[in-house]
This record gives structure tokens, C-alpha cells and sequence, in this order.
């Protein structure tokens, strides 16, 4: 058992059942023993590789597009762009290269990344220090200029609370004990107003995922966007939450979430259709990420990087544009919402 195991353990034996979003959020966050805080989750060496890593085209793509929302805004003079979870700065180094031909863009930017670990944000600083990034904490801290945002496999990572469909009611799945170690359990059956929309397309016993941290970041989106922006919202899930979507990834292999508490990547799928509604009044566009960077032009970007490459490096080229676009990979998995003020046309590519 973990030290983070037996921490919570304790607290459920002192206090009761947690919500899994506690759970969560002490695995994921736990200033001691937390998995943020503790491992290396990022690239083949860590727990999952995210497609930045995969490919600089996943960047280069996406930042074009958001050059061209920006332009196409009337190429607003400051401008945030910012990051929501950078990683490793991977993303943005890719972002900020591809966009450094066009006009203005870089010369009005301010490039400000959302990021609570600092050890992240020391590599981020090491990755980016050409650019004078800016760190906040949380999204209520981006400055209030016209925000042109990007969020990968962000959201998948913030902590959700599940539902069982009971009646007419719900019943919570708890984190508990099963003897010593940690289990699931159901709290009692009780109405709740948030959830009553999914009364009538649901079945009794499915499950109904909700993540509390979402509205307020959305929100918060909607009103530093104002009249002038755009945001990409890429990760895997679907348009409304519905089933157990809770995983556990170590060793880029699922493995059982309560097993090693702190040692684990805690994710849950993405449910877009809340994002959305939680960030009106802004526009919304929604596609998969193949449909996406087909559009934006991946094949020809592809095609011409295969060029200059040949043997292993080429073969894992080739892998990578199959892997970030192909149906039965990330290229439909991993969907996009774009969000932008209705009177400016949606972001290229996202409709």
C-alpha cells in the first residue's frame, strides 16, 4: 500500500466515503505524494504520450489555426495566448514556431501558460525562454486582454463525481474501504437538480459523469474572451457524458485505479456538450481531431517533412500522422470543440 493509500484510508475510516473527485484530486495533486508531484508522467518513459510529442505538426496545425482566428478578428493588438496544462512546453514551442512567419502575431502576443506545479513550470521556462512566458494558476488569473486559448488533454485530467441513475434519483459512487483496501461504494438514493435533463435518455443503473471544476473554467473562458478570440478544446470523449469512463494509466497500460494511489495517471473522458453549454454565450463548433487537422492541411505537411527523412525516422513520421488522424486511433477519439464570439466566423477547420 502507498503512503498516499493509507492517508486515505485513514480518512475514509475517520470521516466516511469520499466523492471520487476527491479521490482524484489527492491522487492527482497531493502536494506530498500526488502524481503531478511526484512522477514524470509525459513520453515513451513516462505513463502516455500526448500528441504534441507524437508529432510537431499536431502544434504547428493548431497554432496556424489560431493565427488565423486572430486575423481574422481584425488581429487584435495585445492578445493572450495561452495554454491551459503545457506540459512540457512541447506544444507551445510548436505553436509559437509556425506562427512566427505571420504578421504581427508574435509582436502582439503575450504568451501566458495555466500551470499549478512548479516543476512543470521549470521545465516549461527551459522550453519557452525565448518567449518570456508568464505563469498564473488557474484561468480566473489570465489577464484581460482578447484570449486566443489551447487546451490538450486538459480537461480529461480534472476531477469528476459519478451518478448511478436510481429511480428517479441518483445515487453517488463513493470511494470506500473493502476491508483495508480502497473500493467503490454507492452513497443513498437523492434527487439532484443538475442532473434532472438526464432523467429522461437515461436507463436505471448508467452511469452519469459531471466534473465540478469545469463550469467555473468555462466561464471564466467566455468572459476574458469577450468580443475578440477563440479557443481549441482538444481530448478524448463525446458530445454528453454517459458510462464509467474512469481509468488508470501507468506504464502506458491501464491498471486498477485504486491500486497505487499517487502513482497513477487518473483520467475520465471529456463531456463536450457541458463544455459548451457551460461557456455560453460563445459560439461552439465540434469535429474530431482528424477531421480537423485534415482540413487544416496535415497530409501536405506531412508529404513534405517525409522529404528530408528516410529509414526508422521516416517509418515513425508516418506513424505518427496514421496515429494523430486514423478513425480507429486519436483521429476520432480525441474530438475538438472550438469557442468564439458568434458575430466572428468559427476558427478554421472546426466546422
Amino acid at each position: 500500500m502507498t503512503e498516499l493509500a493509507q492517508i486515505l484510508a485513514a480518512r475514509i475510516r475517520a470521516h466516511g466515503p469520499m466523492s471520487l473527485a476527491d479521490y482524484m484530486a489527492d491522487c492527482l495533486l497531493h502536494p506530498a505524494h500526488g502524481y503531478y508531484t511526484t512522477q514524470n508522467p509525459f513520453g515513451t518513459a513516462g505513463d502516455f504520450i500526448t500528441a504534441p510529442e507524437m508529432s510537431q505538426m499536431f502544434g504547428e496545425l493548431l497554432g496556424l489555426c489560431l493565427a488565423q482566428a486572430w486575423a481574422d478578428q481584425g488581429a487584435p493588438d495585445p492578445f493572450t495566448l495561452a495554454e491551459l496544462g503545457p506540459g512540457r512546453g512541447t506544444l507551445m514551442a510548436d505553436i509559437l514556431r509556425a506562427t512566427k512567419g505571420v504578421s504581427g502575431f508574435h509582436a502582439a502576443m503575450r504568451v501566458v501558460l495555466v500551470e499549478a506545479s512548479p516543476r512543470l513550470r521549470a521545465v516549461q521556462g527551459q522550453a519557452l525562454q525565448r518567449f518570456a512566458p508568464v505563469w498564473v494558476s488557474a484561468v480566473q488569473d489570465l489577464p484581460p486582454h482578447p484570449l486566443f486559448l489551447i487546451a490538450n488533454e486538459f480537461f480529461d485530467a480534472l476531477p469528476i463525481r459519478q451518478f448511478e441513475r436510481a429511480g428517479f434519483g441518483w445515487r453517488e459512487r463513493l470511494v470506500g474501504l473493502s476491508g483495508d483496501a480502497l473500493a467503490f461504494g454507492l452513497g443513498p438514493v437523492v434527487p439532484i437538480a443538475a442532473l434532472d435533463h438526464r432523467l429522461s435518455a437515461t436507463a436505471q443503473g448508467q452511469i452519469v459523469e459531471i466534473c465540478p471544476a469545469a463550469p467555473a473554467i468555462m466561464a471564466e473562458i467566455a468572459t476574458r474572451m469577450g468580443p475578440q478570440g477563440a479557443a481549441l478544446v482538444i481530448d478524448y470523449g463525446g458530445w454528453q457524458s454517459l458510462g464509467d469512463t474512469f481509468q488508470a494509466v501507468q506504464g502506458h497500460k491501464p491498471v486498477d485505479p485504486f491500486a497505487t494511489p499517487g502513482q497513477a495517471d487518473l483520467t475520465a473522458h471529456v463531456d463536450f456538450a457541458a463544455l459548451a453549454a457551460f461557456a455560453h454565450p460563445l459560439a461552439h463548433a465540434y469535429t474530431t481531431q482528424g477531421a480537423l487537422l485534415s482540413v487544416l492541411g496535415i497530409a501536405q505537411r506531412s508529404a513534405r517533412l517525409a522529404q528530408n527523412l528516410s529509414g526508422a525516422a521516416l517509418q515513425s513520421h508516418l506513424a505518427a500522422t496514421q496515429r494523430l488522424t486514423a478513425r480507429d486511433e486519436m483521429g476520432t477519439l480525441f474530438k475538438v470543440l472550438a469557442l468564439y464570439p458568434a458575430h466572428h466566423p468559427a476558427p478554421p477547420g472546426s466546422h
